[in-house]
């Protein structure tokens, strides 16, 4: 096991310079060529024009804005599949984050396992650039949320279309608010104290009725309590998110937790009415679908217009024992719609060691 652990830190040095080395030999192809970088409008529709890149910001990782109204760059994605995990919903294009986030990710689907659950199934991380999505998330913007499915992952490789169709199991009767018992394991409550374990994590959000599941049942040790949160949703997936991290000075940090478990009257509150009234103006446009870039940090903007990588594989996690590409595999439509992205990236499979990226033709991809 440390030996892996040394493996699993030597890949991420090593992802986090090529990531680098990438933007480098890009940038410098582009200032030699005299070639002008679009710019964005600020009347433009943000999720538009995030939702329309396949490919991260080959820039230093940096969070930028808040977790709602921000974008990032430097970004990796976590292969598609690992050995104590396997990504969902490929179309979607959003199994990317901080190098921070992918990391926890891959860190607790080792330690989950090694607890007894088993597997994790992945749900959304953000855009390739973070960024508001065009459809879902009101947060997932910078790189530093992620969801993760309270279904165990099977014990075979789901195929791409099963990763597109099959549904997570709800944990909570939508009409009384409270976890269906039949359904919850201590598994789950280990697998969200693990969650909760990691100093990086600040806040884990998941539906009402599994927090009170949680404040009912919980002995011991209930410090951990405090960053598990009671949100809408939920119910079927949890939501990890981390801090701030370095490197990141124009990173909006979120207001700490409150004090104490939580388990009090602001958890009553969601076992009244009042959270559970019909919206009053359902057709409202949400908040992302009317964010234009003025509404972003300007930096965003230098985000959006930053080169690619030379390559998917050159920034998903984990590299050197970690991802590959092969062509002969199914590929998953991208989020925009352009050339799709390779389903087949997966951790099992060695990278060749192509040292430094030099410039070349963008891949199909």
């Amino acid at each position: 096991m440390r030996g892996y652990r040394t493996l699993m830190k030597q890949a991420m040095r090593s992802l986090l310079g090529r990531v680098a080395r990438s933007a480098l030999a890009v940038a410098a192809v582009l200032a030699f060529s005299g070639l002008n970088v679009p710019q964005s409008n600020a009347q433009d529709l943000a999720k538009t024009l995030f939702g329309a890149k396949d490919l991260p910001a080959a820039t230093a990782p940096q969070s930028i804005g808040f977790y709602s109204k921000g974008c990032f760059a430097g970004g990796v994605a976590i292969a598609t599949d690992g050995p104590t995990w396997q990504a969902m919903r490929l179309s979607r294009n959003r199994r990317w984050g901080h190098p921070t986030m992918i990391s926890l990710i891959e860190k607790l689907s080792r330690d989950a396992v090694a607890g007894g659950w088993p597997g994790l199934l992945l749900g959304d991380i953000s855009q390739p650039r973070g960024g508001p999505m065009l459809t879902g998330h009101a947060s997932h913007q910078i790189g530093l949320d992620a969801d993760i499915w309270f279904t165990p992952m099977p014990d075979r490789r789901l195929s791409p279309r099963e990763r597109e169709n099959m549904s997570a199991t709800s944990l909570v009767n939508e009409k009384t608010h409270r976890v269906i018992e039949k359904l919850w394991t201590p598994a789950h409550e280990r697998l969200l104290k693990r969650a909760a374990s990691y100093p990086e994590v600040e806040r884990i959000l998941v539906n009402p009725g599994i927090k009170k599941k949680l404040c009912d049942t919980v002995t011991g040790d209930r410090s951990w309590l405090r960053k598990v949160r009671p949100f809408w949703g939920h119910d079927y997936h949890f939501h990890v998110r981390i801090g701030c991290q370095p490197g990141s000075p124009d990173c909006k940090r979120q207001a700490a937790t409150p004090a104490g478990d939580g388990c009090d009257k602001s958890l009553a509150w969601w076992f009244t009415e009042e959270p559970w009234r019909p919206n009053q103006n359902p057709d409202a446009p949400k908040a992302r679908d009317v964010m234009t870039m003025a509404s972003l940090p300007k930096a965003c903007r230098a985000v959006l217009s930053a080169p690619d990588p030379v390559s998917v594989a050159a920034v998903t996690y984990p590299v050197d024992g970690g991802a590959t590409i092969s062509a002969a595999e199914p590929v998953a439509a991208s989020s925009a719609g352009a050339q799709p992205l390779p389903s087949s990236i997966s951790a099992f499979a060695p990278t060749p060691d192509i040292g430094v990226p030099l410039p070349r033709s963008r891949p199909d991809n």
